[in-house]
Order: structure tokens, then C-alpha cells, then sequence
């Protein structure tokens, strides 16, 4: 897969408690894209709850801030936006005891994910992508975003 990765880090509190930032968003990005399809340019923005709130009330009708939302892009060249928001991401890092590099890598591949066509809406399609998702942190050396959940449903 050729695909051309712009990292832009949007707040410095993604720099400051994530040591290689831009490394480690293209590692996990190339990870997911492992056999992706077409090429094209990605483009990751590495922002606040503010901006992913304003891109959530704008593009999904919904006034409050999340971790990753993915907006593809049918332009010739081009497949797309990931964005995450820092608050979010460390907020849901410390409650589920990972690290803030650990969960940006699997928001990442979770976004990618989302250009690259695949879903969560059903339940069929949610246990899919999940699996794809072990399977690129395991190959990242990454620990299982999913695991502590299981263990208490």
C-alpha cells in the first residue's frame, strides 16, 4: 500500500506526553493500511476536545467532543482525515489503565480502519473490526485495546 502520511499536531500536549509522536501515529497508520487497497493521502490532525467537538456537531449532528472521528475522502489522491482529540484520549487512557501511546496507536488504526471502509454499526461488523484491530496492535507489539473489557463483561 503507497500511501502518503501528513501528521499534524494540532495541540502540543500530544508532543509532550507522547514521546515520537508523528513516528508512532505513521507506524500504526502503515500497520492498518497492511494490505489496504488503493493508495492516497491521509491526513491526521492531532487536535483538542474543541475542534473534534466542532467536527462532531458539524459533520454528526452530536454537540459534544469524542476520541477519532474519520472523514473519507473520494478525491483522486486522497483517502481521507483522521482526528483525535488529547483530552478525550488521555481521559480514556488513565479510566482504562493503558497508556496515552498505546491508545493513540489503536485510535489510529481505529480511523484508518474507517477510511479504508470498515465499520462497527452491527454487531457482525463491530467483532470484525475488532479483530482487525488486535491483529495490527499485536503485529505493533501493542497490548489488546479490548481485553480489560471482556474481562468485565
Amino acid at each position: 500500500m503507497n500511501a502518503a502520511l501528513a501528521v499534524s499536531i494540532d495541540d502540543a500536549r500530544w508532543r509532550r506526553h507522547v514521546r515520537g509522536t508523528q513516528a508512532l501515529v505513521r507506524r500504526a497508520a502503515r500497520a492498518a493500511l497492511d494490505g489496504g487497497g488503493r493508495a492516497g493521502e491521509i491526513r491526521y490532525a492531532l487536535a483538542d476536545d474543541a475542534f473534534l467537538r466542532e467536527l462532531n456537531r458539524d459533520f454528526r449532528g452530536l454537540d459534544k467532543p469524542t476520541n477519532v472521528l474519520a472523514f473519507p475522502d473520494e478525491t483522486p489522491g486522497a483517502r481521507g482525515d483522521v482526528a483525535l482529540a488529547f483530552e478525550t484520549c488521555a481521559a480514556e487512557a488513565r479510566a482504562q489503565g493503558k497508556s496515552l501511546d498505546a491508545h493513540l496507536a489503536h485510535l489510529v488504526v481505529h480511523g484508518t480502519l474507517h477510511l479504508l471502509g470498515w465499520d462497527h454499526e452491527t454487531i457482525p461488523e463491530a467483532l470484525a473490526m475488532e479483530a482487525r484491530e488486535r491483529r495490527t496492535l499485536r503485529r505493533l507489539r501493542l497490548p489488546d485495546p479490548y481485553r480489560a473489557r471482556k474481562v468485565r463483561a
